[in-house]
């Protein structure tokens, strides 16, 4: 199981650091253009949301992989399933079903790695 939830965790950080650095990098007009729901929101929140999915990205791997802290690893994944949740939301209000897919799968692996790491596989364990 724990080879498992570090491949979930590995995934998720991946995912979550693509978008986190697109949000960091390119211009809303460009974001926008993909995903509707970005029009909604200001250049500055688009940046505030990159930073943190940057940083749940780091917090999924990095605490566990050196040992410095590990208890963050849970923490980091708890963050971004509660973002997911905030996520659905927003696609719920808008009335977009193929992205609230997504966002329900995401939630999913962050709260299985959440659930693995605060409790039977914590990452203190590693």
């Amino acid at each position: 199981m724990n080879v498992f939830l570090w491949i979930v965790q590995a995934v998720l950080a991946a995912s979550f650091a693509a978008s986190g650095l697109a949000k960091l990098t390119r211009p809303k007009g460009e974001l926008a253009g993909r995903y509707s729901w970005m029009e909604t929101y200001s250049q500055g929140t688009l940046r505030s949301i990159g930073v943190l999915e940057v940083l749940g990205a780091a917090g999924l791997i990095v605490p566990a992989a050196t040992g410095i802290v590990p208890v963050l690893t849970p923490i980091a994944a708890a963050g971004l399933a509660v973002m997911m949740i905030m996520a659905a939301a927003v696609h719920l209000r808008r009335g977009e079903p193929s992205g609230l897919l997504v966002t329900v799968v995401l939630f999913a692996l962050a709260a299985l790695a959440g659930w693995g790491r605060f409790g039977p596989y914590a990452a203190l364990d590693l």
